[in-house]
């Protein structure tokens, strides 16, 4: 059973910084991106960042160029989301997924889904 387990998120303040994890089990070879979404209370599922499994290659949303990093330990199958200079509006649950998709930024490219860590940054 392949799955995606995030982990890291927690109760905040504005300025702090948080690293998130998504730890994947199982065979994901043949879906060679990992992406981070977030999702708002009332908002849509937004795409954050993403990296590849092979190169590394990472890709970033405008709006987390700067404070967001994602990387990857192909060892231990696992992907980080380090986001530093927290925001209010940075609260979410965060999303980790994985697939093969033409648009990176797209949610329909990804086929496997954790279950989401919460992060509340108070203010």
């Amino acid at each position: 059973q392949v799955q995606l387990v995030e982990s890291g998120g927690g109760l905040v303040q504005a300025g702090d910084s948080l690293r998130l994890s998504c730890a994947a089990s199982g065979r994901t070879f043949s879906r060679n991106i990992i992406g981070w979404f977030r999702q708002a209370l009332g908002k849509e599922r937004e795409f954050v960042a993403a990296i590849s499994w092979s190169g590394g290659t990472t890709y970033y949303a405008d709006s987390a160029k700067g404070r967001f990093t994602i990387s990857r330990d192909n060892g231990k199958n696992t992907v980080a989301l380090q986001i530093n200079s927290l925001k209010p509006e940075d609260t979410a649950v965060y999303y980790c997924a994985a697939g093969s998709p033409i648009l990176v930024v797209s949610i329909r490219g990804y086929d496997l889904w954790g279950q989401g860590t919460q992060v509340t940054v108070s203010s």
